[in-house]
């Protein structure tokens, strides 16, 4: 806001520059997500499903298939909206409104750069979690306004899916809630200043990288992704709560789950992953000097570490397979809960329990070398399988 202050010219009225200044970055951070979910997360996604199962992915319409996506999209927004009989119109109409509305709302809290943020409430972090709440309303409207039996168990089963998810999800927000004292965004961002060895996962090692693990994993039940995708399983329940909807009403629904994924990528990037900070702030700045212009890279690095939060989300989906529905309630409620349980009375205890003498901070060394160790197995792992597969579409060349 203040960059787009100084950008205006002085001679402009003092109304007009505020408004512009508060007005152009709540448009860009609304437009950018609604852009970017049903065309380049589509496409990401099907390219990525192309490699995991060694095929092409889109590849006909425009170059390397970027334009598919786009005729996708005009092909929803185009497409007849089919309202079965005996359905509940405005209910109808509402569901996917509602699924929207609450996946975008938690954009107004989460903090792009130190000073690219809508607003700064000191609950930033309780008002994501009960804003989340409102996409589970919007399902089961869906699903009863339909008015087909097997949209209303896809509903239902959505609404149980979330509602237990949400609790080990919420468990583990409070983690680094307690280690920081406050529930706003910002504070929890600045602790995590100086490079990659401060951001939260890796302080009380190993407990803050179980936390984040039981939160990533809370965040795909919550998001519908695989292997916790029952209420979409086409399958059992034909479609799930959006059988019966069409056209762009359809493609609203998917339009909120990627946006959806966006958020709690978000949230598990400021609270546990250092946010908009630089991971090597020694080598990469927060700041880009241009023509004696401050342009500030914060953005950049948080859009970065959520864009691979979501890849890890895209890559577990053509990975794993879909769990039962008493197996994915038996890991919400006898596996998640007792382990964020767990984890919150340890670090309430180690806040609480805080040596006079500081030693050797073993657990802020020993965290990021088994983090290193992990991206280099990662990516040697994905060296091997593109080889592999390179290696396999020449044989099938031949």
């Amino acid at each position: 806001m203040d960059l787009i202050y100084g950008l205006l010219p002085l001679a402009w009225p003092e109304w007009l520059k505020l408004a512009l200044a508060a007005g152009v970055p709540a448009v860009i951070l609304f437009t950018f997500p609604m852009a970017l979910g049903p065309l380049v997360y589509t496409y990401a996604e099907r390219k990525i499903a192309g490699f995991m199962q060694d095929r092409l992915g889109p590849m006909r319409v425009g170059p390397y298939g970027l334009l598919q996506s786009i005729a996708d999209t005009v092909k929803l927004l185009f497409k007849e909206a089919i309202f079965p009989a005996r359905v509940d119109r405005k209910l109808f109409v509402l569901g996917p409104c509602i699924v929207v509305a609450g996946a975008f709302m938690p954009f107004a809290v989460i903090p792009f750069g130190e000073k690219l943020q809508a607003m700064d409430l000191n609950v930033g972090v309780f008002y994501v979690t009960a804003i989340a709440s409102i996409s589970t309303v919007g399902l089961i409207m869906a699903g009863w306004a339909s008015n087909n039996k097997y949209s209303l168990f896809g509903a239902m089963r959505a609404a149980a899916q979330i509602v237990s998810y949400e609790i080990p999800a919420v468990m583990t927000l409070l983690i680094p809630v307690m280690i920081v004292g406050s529930l706003q965004m910002q504070d929890l961002v600045k602790v995590q200043a100086g490079g990659f060895q401060n951001w939260m996962v890796f302080r009380y090692f190993p407990i803050m990288p179980v936390a984040f693990l039981v939160f990533f994993l809370a965040t795909l039940a919550e998001c519908n992704r695989t292997p916790f995708d029952i209420p979409e399983a086409e399958s059992e329940l034909v479609g799930g709560f959006h059988t019966e909807y069409s056209g762009f009403f359809f493609a609203m629904f998917f339009l909120g789950e990627y946006t959806e994924m966006f958020v709690v990528s978000a949230v598990g990037t400021v609270l546990f992953l250092g946010g908009w900070y630089s991971p090597f702030p020694w080598a990469w700045t927060n700041v880009l000097p241009v023509a004696g212009v401050e342009i500030p890279l914060g953005p950049f690095w948080l859009i970065f570490k959520v864009w691979s939060l979501m890849f890890v989300h895209m890559w577990l989906r053509w990975t794993l397979p879909r769990t039962r529905v008493d197996q994915l309630m038996y890991i919400a409620w006898k596996v998640l809960l007792p382990i964020s349980l767990v984890l919150v009375v340890l670090v309430g205890g180690l806040v609480v329990w805080t040596p006079t003498s500081q030693g050797f901070a073993w657990d802020r060394i020993l965290g990021p070398l088994v983090a290193i160790a992990l991206l280099g197995y990662l990516f040697v792992a994905m060296v091997v399988a593109w080889r592999s597969r390179a290696q396999r579409v020449r044989e099938m060349a031949a």
